[in-house]
């Protein structure tokens, strides 16, 4: 198999993992870095030893021998801008979540991609856990018959919200709860969301940024199946980036508990405390081996380019999750039930939501 040039732009936590997964595999022939942050630069080109480095993500763009672009860039609206422009140069992207702040913008990044003949995926790496693929094959295998609820419970440390609280307004549908739109979603496929209603509950987090602690969404599903998802980001600060996840799935012929709570690996010294190493979303390297989702998920988009097969994640069912949590915002600030795909009425609530931010 040949080798390829591949460029990570923005190398702060999730990119940096993400340049350390492809310094340390064989499918790549030289890597190049750009961060905006000197520090943090130098930093990871230390670690990782790549053939370039930049502060300016358009020599990446003009670096013709550039084949693969994986776009961590914070805060969530240079997405799209950096995305257009990879994509237009003719790279194959891979782009964390958010795919864009708005339809518009999203549609446009899919069409530049279809008509540049490049793949397009967005980093939804729960889809790489071992329990969600579990559950994939025991739903496709029939397993459980035919599915009836879904429930997911996702928290995070507060550490985490306060971070991302410091760099954009995006509420915890549209930031945590989004992953398990998507493998929820995709568990459920080809049934599609219907209807949506979100409540959502100040505390902790509404002096930082005004965002609700925590959102509950149900969506009514095209098959019949109900799906209820939590998420939040206020538990008190524990082991970096803590997140606990409980998974239920009912179905006519059976039922599958998933607990990822990370409970099974327990650290207590004296002076951390208890702690629950392996916690984090996305995972962590540990030495040989990478510990989590996003390492996995980084090498399985190289390899859909270099054996030109889909990736598993749709550019079109990243945009179906992002108008999923666009209605639950409508939702929660109205309280009323919210159609799905959105109504010109609904696009018209979400401008003067916005508008009013």
């Amino acid at each position: 198999m040949r080798q390829v040039e591949v460029a990570v732009i923005g190398t702060g936590w999730c990119g940096g993992m993400r340049a350390e997964s492809l310094a340390k595999s064989a499918l790549v022939d030289k890597l190049h870095i750009c961060e905006i942050n000197p520090e943090r630069l130098a930093e990871v080109a230390a670690l990782t030893k790549p053939a370039s480095t930049t502060e300016d993500y358009q020599d990446i763009v003009a670096n013709d021998a550039i084949e693969v672009v994986y776009i961590s860039t914070t805060p969530e609206p240079t997405h799209y801008p950096i995305a257009r422009d990879c994509l237009k140069a003719g790279k194959h992207v891979l782009l964390e979540k958010p795919i864009a702040m708005d339809l518009a913008e999203a549609d446009d990044l899919i069409n530049i991609a279809k008509s540049q003949g490049v793949k397009f995926t967005i980093g939804y790496s729960q889809r790489f856990n071992p329990k969600i693929a579990y559950a994939r094959k025991a739903i496709a295998e029939g397993k459980l018959g035919k599915v009836v609820s879904v429930m997911v419970s996702r928290h995070l440390s507060r550490s985490l919200g306060t971070r991302i609280a410091n760099r954009v307004k995006l509420s915890p549908a549209a930031m945590e709860s989004t992953h398990d739109l998507d493998f929820v979603f995709w568990l459920l496929a080809p049934a599609k969301p219907e209807k949506i209603y979100s409540q959502g509950a100040y505390g902790f987090m509404k002096e930082l940024n005004g965002s609700y602690d925590c959102m509950w969404n149900t969506v009514n599903m095209s098959d019949g199946s109900l799906v209820v998802i939590g998420g939040g980001w206020n538990l008190p600060p524990s082991y970096p980036n803590y997140c606990a996840t409980w998974i239920e799935i009912t179905g006519t012929e059976g039922s599958l508990v998933l607990d990822d709570t990370a409970r099974d690996h327990w650290l207590n010294t004296v002076e951390g405390g208890t702690q629950f190493p392996m916690s984090t979303m996305p995972g962590e390297h540990l030495d040989h081996v990478y510990a989590g989702q996003m390492g996995p998920e980084t090498l399985h988009f190289l390899e859909s380019v270099l054996l030109d097969r889909a990736p598993l994640v749709a550019p079109e069912h990243a945009r179906m999750v992002m108008e999923s949590y666009l209605g639950a915002d409508i939702s929660a600030a109205t309280g009323e039930v919210v159609g799905l795909p959105l109504s010109n009425s609904s696009m018209a609530t979400l401008a003067d939501l916005k508008a009013a931010e």
